[in-house]
């Protein structure tokens, strides 16, 4: 593995052994949960906003070494932004792990370590499911977010 490839694998490890904001904000502005039934993952997002701007996100539950990591680098990558803004973010995100994405986007910061999803498509879900349940959090969507 290249020393790039090695960096990203231990950036990826070291968020899924130790994720950060992991838990639920109590009282929350706003909340979702996902699923994604072919790996096993279940997450749950919470939120509290003011004036447009997500001032705190959290995440709680269980799911594989590219959930976990992806959903504890969404939480510091949200914080302090507008809906647009993660919009945004996470297409970019979203068509890295797809393979339409650039992997050098300066824009993708830490983000840029999911590039090597886009070689193991099965995987695509598992790295976007903290964002679509981060979208149906800002949705105030009751039901539960799934990858199927």
């Amino acid at each position: 593995m290249s020393d790039l490839g090695d960096l990203y694998h231990d950036m990826i490890l070291g968020h899924a052994k130790a994720p950060r904001n992991f838990g639920k904000l109590d009282p929350c502005d706003a909340s979702a949960l996902g699923h994604n039934p072919l790996c096993g993952d279940r997450i749950g997002v919470t939120l509290l906003l003011s004036q447009g701007r997500v001032t705190d996100v959290r995440f709680d539950g269980s799911g594989c070494a590219i959930c976990t990591a992806s959903a504890s680098l969404m939480t510091e990558g949200v914080k302090g932004r507008t809906r647009a803004e993660i919009d945004t973010v996470f297409q970019r995100v979203h068509d890295l792990v797809t393979g339409k994405g650039d992997p050098e986007d300066p824009e993708l910061g830490k983000l840029a370590v999911f590039g090597g999803v886009s070689e193991f498509p099965m995987r695509v879900k598992c790295a976007t499911l903290p964002w679509h349940t981060l979208n149906a959090a800002f949705d105030n969507s009751n039901a539960p977010v799934s990858t199927e």
